[in-house]
């Protein structure tokens, strides 16, 4: 198998599941013009971070890592008429074209882009009071990821999901003392993870058009927060 036929078979995917999007493919575009790289999820990976979301009904989503506002698109046509969505970009061309990009779907009024590194804004947010989270889209730098996973239990809710992207790295996450700093922040993420009562956690490994890669998935089972109600009559 090769990167080839994983491509051909996302793009089967897309062309049988995924009906054509003007908007997103603009999205790209947008993007690709503006010179930022072309590592946003692909389509069917969008949809599926979007279905994720409407499964378990998410109302308010935090997303970590903008791009060029692609994956952000997808979650936020998950939200209900009075949900929303915060997304953290440290690149302020970035965040630029997130905004327009968003504007563009129609969806400024659910989505909000805030500019700067997340481990400062995180704690902000919490300052704010604008947890907890239904839905955690973790997709920046891998190397923060110990502290992203932390934040995202911190600012959650019992049945908050998260989910954290790009981390098998090629394979390369089993290799312990490979000094990438992306795979040594998914290795200790891993080790988080595990030593946290509070999740319960999986990772899949995926290949397709972004080659071999994969999601960490982890559901919150209880968190500092006063437990969540609105499934109560």
């Amino acid at each position: 198998m090769s990167k080839k036929k994983w491509t051909a078979v996302d793009r089967y995917i897309s062309e049988a599941l995924i009906p054509a999007d003007p908007v997103l493919e603009s999205a790209l575009k947008a993007s690709k013009k503006a010179g930022l790289p072309a590592i946003a999820v692909a389509p069917n990976q969008g949809k599926f971070l979007m279905i994720l979301a409407q499964a378990i009904g998410a109302r308010n989503i935090l997303e970590l890592g903008s791009l060029g506002g692609y994956s952000t698109i997808w979650l936020a046509r998950a939200l209900p008429d009075d949900g929303r969505l915060i997304t953290l970009e440290f690149d302020p061309k970035h965040a630029e074209i997130t905004r327009a990009n968003v504007a563009h779907a129609g969806l400024a009024d659910k989505v909000e882009v805030r500019i700067g590194a997340a481990l400062d804004t995180l704690p902000q947010l919490a300052a704010e009071g604008l947890g907890p989270f239904d839905f955690v889209f973790i997709d920046a730098d891998k190397g923060n990821y110990p502290g992203y996973i932390e934040w995202a239990v911190k600012l959650s809710r019992p049945g908050t999901l998260i989910i954290g992207d790009n981390v098998v790295r090629d394979g390369d996450v089993i290799d312990a003392g490979n000094p990438d700093p992306s795979v040594q922040g998914v290795r200790r993420m891993n080790e988080i993870i595990a030593a946290e009562p509070r999740l319960t956690a999986t990772a899949i490994q995926t290949v397709g058009s972004k080659g071999y890669d994969g999601f960490m998935i982890a559901i919150v089972k209880k968190t500092d927060q006063v437990p969540d109600c609105r499934g109560s009559s």
